[in-house]
């Protein structure tokens, strides 16, 4: 009998991780890997060098690449290879030609952008996804399932126009065990963490100097410590912040999780690591409602997010007819559902 195959498509490290810790669930299954990638225009964009500031390119893919090389995982590239009987993305921004006619689960990655007025557009006008940023996460409609952080994150995609119907609460690997980071090595305490943003790099506006005007008020003569965000201009920042907040401490690479379990207060922008300062009790800093965030906070259930969304998996792989997935929403009744009781309790 053929081994069923699965392709996980990858992006950032944080997605790909999360993708690697799934297929970890589902190891008597052929797991295949790929960076990420698009088609037409866009891919001829990115073979260019002109999307090298996102998953497309650039360190993005340099970083995957090499992270599936050094953990030995089978690489089909664009997944050209094989016949798959199911797929693995992140994000939905960008549907391949050559999935969308296979079963596909999307996972959360983390936090989602705020939706402005290209979001709405977007929406309307039903341009490309990609426009809209994360903002537009779930929009496609594409896939079978997509496996979400949290109810209150259950709650939030529904009022966007998500089908409940295909929304599970799986937690999300890489946010599901927080607790974990409290051991760690780190040299620093009890300081003010400011965790940057690669706002300018992907075009969006930020005032650097206005922000970290605002973190040494927070700080209020506290040791405040910088964490660049990997996809970041390294030099422009390091500048800055010498020039604005003399005697910092900046740290370009290292584990955010470790120096957010060592810190008093976390400071971002629009970022995921918001949800371990939270997870961890940190007086925490952001552009987003605080009390929103907490509602939103991915299950802490010691790490069982991957064994949750394999149980998904499971079911789609074993599913004699999918239409019994696609139930008419007036059901309210998965039939099929039995991965409900897979899924771990949270510890």
């Amino acid at each position: 009998m053929r081994k069923k195959k699965i392709l996980y498509i990858c992006g950032s490290l944080n997605q790909t991780t999360m993708m690697h810790k799934i297929s970890g669930e589902l190891s008597e299954y052929d797991n295949y890997f790929t960076p990420f990638y698009a088609d037409g225009i866009i891919k001829s964009l990115a073979n260019a060098g002109f999307l090298d500031f996102s998953i497309l390119g650039g360190q993005f893919r340099k970083n995957t690449i090499q992270y599936l090389k050094d953990n030995k995982l089978q690489l089909d590239f664009e997944g050209q290879l094989h016949k798959y009987d199911l797929v693995f993305t992140c994000t939905d921004l960008i549907i391949q030609n050559n999935i969308k006619n296979k079963k596909i689960i999307l996972v959360q990655e983390g936090m989602t952008d705020a939706e402005n007025i290209l979001f709405r557009l977007v929406k309307r006008l039903k341009l490309p996804r990609f426009l809209a940023g994360t903002a537009a996460t779930g929009q496609s409609d594409a896939y079978e399932y997509f496996c979400v952080a949290s109810e209150g994150y259950k709650e939030f995609f529904i009022e966007k126009g998500l089908n409940r119907e295909k929304l599970v609460v799986t937690g999300i690997p890489n946010f599901d065990y927080c607790r974990q980071y409290l051991l760690n090595d780190f040299p620093y305490e009890k300081y003010v963490l400011v965790a940057t943003s690669d706002a300018r790099e992907t075009f969006k506006y930020e005032n650097r100097k206005k922000f970290i005007e605002k973190c040494l008020r927070v700080a209020d003569g506290r040791q405040l410590i910088f964490k660049l965000h990997p996809n970041e201009k390294i030099k422009r920042a390091i500048k800055e912040i010498n020039k604005y907040a003399p005697g910092s401490v900046i740290f370009s690479s290292g584990n955010t999780n470790h120096m957010i379990a060592n810190c008093d207060t976390l400071i971002t922008r629009f970022s995921s690591v918001v949800y371990v300062g939270l997870a961890l009790g940190k007086k925490v800093y952001s552009e987003f409602d605080i009390d929103m965030l907490k509602k939103l906070v991915p299950l802490q259930n010691s790490g069982g997010s991957a064994k949750n969304i394999a149980a998904v998996a499971y079911e789609l792989l074993n599913a004699k007819d999918l239409k019994i997935f696609r139930l008419p929403p007036k059901t309210n009744n998965m039939k099929a559902g039995n991965f409900k009781n897979r899924i771990v309790k949270i510890a």
